[in-house]
């Protein structure tokens, strides 16, 4: 497929990420383990070379400023993590325990799950498709998990409905390319990130 290629790479580890909280918009900082790992990742070629964009919130900008080579990162909002409204901050089990069928139900809806007060994943896609089919270069772009997921969805038709159709790694990045008519394919995904010097 001829277009524009993109890589994407989720941010570094949080002390939310590490007790399964959700973040969604909440402005969370890397944890120092989390700082500690992104010291260590360089991008692999070509990307190494790309333009870079991130997220707004804190843990992608920082993620941005650590990723080896260093180069200056701009922001865009629509790499923003998807919000997950009155949830944040509250754990799948707890809100499973908790919330019983009607989570359930909520969860089944899969790209029209939509947390009180939140955006569903449909919506985070459209979004993320409007930010691809607005690229002129290839860039690197720094974002978040459920985000990245949307992306997935975009270019593989995944209904988030059941496992993915790939898995994937979540300390690695993942190559795209978008095509003129704004269509969005996978390039390569869980492409390591090479030893930082």
């Amino acid at each position: 497929m001829t277009g524009i290629p993109f890589a994407i790479l989720r941010h570094g580890p949080t002390d939310w990420n590490a007790t399964g909280r959700l973040q969604g918009l909440t402005d969370t900082d890397l944890s120092p383990d989390g700082e500690a790992l992104v010291r260590r990742w360089r991008l692999p070629p070509p990307a190494d070379g790309w333009k870079r964009v991130c997220s707004p919130l804190r843990r992608a900008r920082r993620t941005a400023e650590l990723l080896r080579p260093a180069m200056p990162a701009g922001t865009d909002s629509a790499l923003r993590e998807m919000s997950f409204g009155v949830w944040e901050g509250r754990t799948l089990a707890d809100l499973r325990a908790d919330g019983g069928e009607s989570f359930a139900a909520a969860e089944a809806a899969g790209l029209d799950f939509q947390p009180p007060g939140g955006e569903s994943p449909r919506a985070t896609m459209v979004r993320l498709a409007g930010w691809a089919s607005s690229l002129r270069e290839p860039v690197v772009a720094v974002s978040h998990k459920a985000a990245i997921r949307a992306l997935l969805a975009l270019a593989t038709g995944w209904d988030m409905l059941g496992r993915p159709p790939h898995k994937l790694d979540w300390r690695s990045v993942h190559f795209f390319v978008v095509s003129g008519d704004g269509r969005v394919a996978i390039d390569r995904l869980n492409v390591p990130f090479e030893s930082a010097p």
